[in-house]
């Protein structure tokens, strides 16, 4: 994103007042390989008068340091920070007022090719953007959209006339953050199914490698880690699908002047409804989306908003889901988040080992969820035709939802790809609680053998009391299948104890579901997307930790 304000640094003047006096100029003047400002400035006054020569030469004050999202900083990606730069932001701007001139050229009004080939390069992303100036217009103006209005037509006088001509400030501001929307859910859908592929492979691996399950955190009748990694993809396929969804039925403010009438484009076409209709379908064809609002106030329906980021927080559900089950797994010592070569996971502790990226997709995503708010109230809060109370908050909540939800979708995919299991510390725990779930099979095979079933399951009750003290109190191992060894009223079951306890006996169709889940539903929807997929992997570091 380009700045606003120049870098600066300082060069030395010949004036002085106590001491040699140094003026901020842009870096670009001392150095034009510094292209970037930096965080902190290498010198600030340190008495008001150096201030106001500054001011009195011309020369801006120092930049102060500016607070920036860790979003930006840390998290997001590259191309979803893009996205929503100011500099996208303005070029789509540009865009529009491009497509509009030209639109409304193509349907008689007055406005020549010339014109309309200035506006159309101007929109040109390698165009140069002059912010700067547009800043100073604002300034003065207090107006964002009227800043950039002049600005343009500074650059190119020649259609100076006819920039924004009959549009209210909603055509370009509302229509480009659906714009700016639309690409961002592009960006996200892909990511998350290649999550959904790296756990998909995972799940088939360890189909059938049976492990305890947990319902309260309490040791459950046992699952398999495959199963378990399908609940994952479940949750994830339904995000996805409404990402889809939302980016399906996604729908262009269009061309309807200042309280959504059409009054002003009306007017310029001499009361011609067709054309005003017809204006209004060929901004949003040539904007790329299949369907416009048919009705609006000034601005689209804030309800829109809410819709997307509802979408946006299912992920950040599902995805905190992943990563709590992730951190549980790893504080077993069963499945484990990639842990690099020269990672650190404790400052004093060297040998920690710390969840550091499930506990970012927790943390993200808790920040995301809240998010949700904000659309629910902007959208009923909005009085009558439109009140600018939506602007500042919108700002904020959409653009920070997108950027959370792709750094979260950076971590799933990361996590997902490197996940690491531990089979002997996953059959230790199952030898731990097996016996105590196998007591029901070894009564049944013990009455089948011709034993009392009263008898037999005090017995086992009064076995399975003893061992969990054992393992409890005395911190040792559970001895329980010693016990029922040792007493001769299950002496027709001593033989086959060992394969009563066997953990592929308690986990029922777990691996069969894992087989039937993929080849059913997973990989058809996987192979439906294989080209965009397979396009994301070649041309974006998916799933590469920025920090």
């Amino acid at each position: 994103m380009l700045s606003e304000r120049p870098a600066f640094a300082i060069a030395p003047t010949n004036r002085s007042i106590g001491r040699p006096r140094q003026l901020w100029l842009p870096f670009q003047a001392i150095d034009p390989r510094c292209a970037r400002r930096p965080q902190q400035p290498f010198y600030r006054p340190h008495f008001p008068f150096a201030s106001f020569l500054m001011q009195m030469d011309g020369v801006p004050d120092p930049p102060a340091p500016n607070y920036v999202s860790p979003l930006s900083t840390r998290y997001a990606s590259a191309a979803m920070r893009s996205n929503f730069a100011d500099e996208a932001r303005f070029r789509t701007w540009r865009q529009l007022w491009y497509v509009l001139a030209e639109s409304e050229r193509e349907l008689g009004l007055d406005i020549t090719e010339a014109q309309v080939r200035a506006l159309r390069e101007a929109a040109d992303p390698h165009y140069p953007l002059p912010l700067r100036e547009a800043a100073a217009y604002e300034k003065r103006l207090r107006h964002d959209v009227m800043a950039h209005v002049h600005a343009l037509g500074d650059q190119v006088p020649v259609a100076r006339p006819i920039i924004h001509l009959g549009a209210t400030s909603c055509f370009v501001t509302d229509n480009s953050e659906l714009v700016q929307q639309r690409r961002a859910l592009e960006l996200l859908s892909p990511t998350l199914w290649l999550a959904i592929r790296a756990l998909a492979e995972f799940a088939g691996r360890y189909r059938d490698l049976a492990t305890l399950a947990y319902t309260h955190f309490q040791a459950a009748q046992p699952t398999t880690v495959g199963k378990r990694a399908c609940l994952w993809i479940q949750d994830l396929m339904m995000d996805a699908l409404q990402l889809e969804a939302a980016a399906a039925s996604l729908r262009f403010r269009g061309v309807k002047g200042t309280t959504g009438t059409q009054a002003s484009f009306l007017a310029l076409f001499h009361g011609d409804h067709d054309k005003v209709k017809q204006l209004d379908e060929v901004v949003t064809r040539k904007m790329g989306f299949a369907q416009v609002f048919p009705v609006t106030g000034q601005t689209y329906p804030r309800k829109q908003d809410f819709v997307v980021l509802a979408a946006l927080a299912g992920v950040g559900q599902s995805a905190a889901k992943f990563a709590h089950d992730v951190r549980l797994l790893q504080h077993l010592k069963e499945v484990e988040e990639p842990f690099e070569v020269e990672q650190v996971g404790s400052s004093a502790m060297a040998y920690k080992r710390n969840p550091m990226r499930s506990e970012r997709i927790n943390s993200l995503a808790r920040f995301l969820q809240t998010l949700l708010l904000n659309p629910a109230e902007t959208a009923s809060t909005q009085w009558l035709e439109r009140t600018l109370d939506d602007s500042a908050n919108r700002r904020l909540a959409i653009s920070e939802a997108f950027l959370a939800t792709d750094a979260i979708l950076q971590l799933v995919l990361n996590v997902s790809r490197g996940l690491v299991v531990y089979p002997n510390v996953i059959r230790k725990h199952l030898r731990e609680e097996l016996p105590f779930m196998a007591t029901e099979h070894i009564l049944m095979r013990a009455v089948q053998a011709g034993g009392d079933r009263q008898t037999l399951h005090e017995a086992l009750r009064q076995h399975s009391v003893a061992a969990g003290r054992r393992v409890k109190q005395d911190g040792l191992e559970n001895d329980l299948l010693e016990r029922v060894r040792s007493d001769a009223r299950f002496a027709a079951v001593h033989d086959s104890l060992d394969g009563l306890c066997d953990g592929a006996l308690f986990i029922g169709r777990a691996p069969e579901q894992v087989d039937d889940f993929l080849k059913e539903h997973v990989w058809p929807a996987l192979e439906s997307r294989r080209e965009l997929l397979d396009a994301c992997e070649r041309g974006a570091a998916a799933g590469v930790l920025r920090v």
